[in-house]
This record gives C-alpha cells, structure tokens and sequence, in this order.
C-alpha cells in the first residue's frame, strides 16, 4: 500500500515538489554558508520524493544552541513560506476524501519546513 500512495504521490506532483528542493539545495551549498542549509533541503527533498511508510523525528543529539539557532534563521529565511505552502496544499487536499493520505503528507513536511535542524527521516 505504500509502494502504491508514493508512486501516486509522484505522478501527480511529488517529483515536482522534490526537484524543488534539491535544485533549491544545489543553490544553496554553492556558498560555504549555505551547506548546512542546503543539507536540510536535501533531507526535505528525500522525505518528498517518497514520503509514504516514511517520517521525520527529532534526534537524540538534537540539543544546543546551535540547532536553536539555526532553525531560527531558517525560519526568517524561507523556512516559514515553506512551511505555509505545504500547510495550505495540506488543508486544501484533506478537503476531499481522496486526498486526506496526501494532505496527511503535506503536514508531514510541514512539520520538517519548519524546524528541519537536529531532525531524521526514519523508516515507519
């Protein structure tokens, strides 16, 4: 059953939203500052490329400033659009009973859009 919600997932916009992000993280890890923020895309881009029997949670290590302040500005710098995109494609599909599995998926990332530092993508 997951096979199957991943491969509708990509046919009807899934590998539209994972090019997104990897050529978003290509472009960011061109500067040395960007690395670490490139990493994150690309960690959200596996995670949209095949979101079904997969989820995101935080790490045992994942304390510290660091990762506060990185999350932070993430947020200020594209993080929160991310993240009200993909709630707002959410609400939009679990409007229909079809689309209640892939806006489930949506919220999904949503939840890494909005704090992607000191987070894994793990097996279910």
């Amino acid at each position: 059953m997951k096979f199957l919600g991943n491969l509708v997932w990509l046919i009807f916009g899934g590998i539209i939203i994972a090019v997104e992000y990897f050529i978003g993280s290509l472009i960011l890890m061109i500067t040395i500052i960007g690395i670490p923020f490139g990493l994150q895309t690309l960690k959200m881009g596996s995670l949209a490329i095949w979101p079904f029997g997969r989820r995101s949670q935080v790490k045992e290590r994942a304390s510290g400033c660091l990762y506060i302040f990185m999350n932070i500005l993430w947020l200020l710098f594209g993080g929160l659009w991310i993240a009200i995109t993909h709630a707002f494609f959410g609400i939009l599909l679990c409007i229909t009973i079809i689309g209640i599995p892939f806006g489930m998926q949506h919220f999904k990332l949503t939840e890494i859009a909005i704090n992607p530092f000191g987070r894994d993508i793990v097996r279910i």
